[in-house]
């Protein structure tokens, strides 16, 4: 059964989301994964869009114990005015549509977008990720350190 918050959550694959991104100024993308996946399997790379990913933590690595901060560190982040949209991503959809919920139950003026697939997709049949879908499956920039 839904929580209240999935009515207020649009889902969008990584390819819609990144022609959201680049038509509108305002939308941005927050990563929800943590610190070590950032670091090792790789981040989007909106630079051609002239935007920055958002990073912050929903569950907080090694504990993986939820960011109680989260909503108030994200619109620290956003500032004054709010964005038209905000797409979350983490690495495949479950971490990015909990925060999306959170979000779009504590501001409706704001539309709150789960990327579906994330960053990394599903698991394939042999329990591999990155065959299925995700951002980068579906040829999106990305970079690693």
């Amino acid at each position: 059964m839904p929580n209240d918050g999935d009515m207020f959550v649009h889902d969008a694959s990584p390819t819609e989301t990144w022609d959201a991104l680049k038509s509108d100024p305002t939308a941005i993308l927050v990563d929800v994964r943590t610190k070590p996946e950032w670091a090792y399997v790789g981040l989007p790379d909106l630079s051609s869009l002239n935007k920055t990913t958002l990073l912050i933590e929903w569950a907080v690595f090694p504990t993986m114990e939820r960011n109680d901060q989260f909503a108030e560190q994200l619109f620290e982040q956003i500032g004054e005015t709010p964005p038209s949209a905000i797409y979350f991503l983490c690495r495949s959809g479950v971490r990015s549509l909990r925060a999306a919920n959170l979000i779009a139950q504590a501001d409706r003026r704001i539309t709150c977008v789960n990327v579906s697939g994330g960053f990394e997709g599903d698991k394939d049949d042999r329990g591999h990720r990155g065959a299925v879908n995700g951002w980068k499956f579906e040829g999106l920039p990305w970079s690693q350190d």
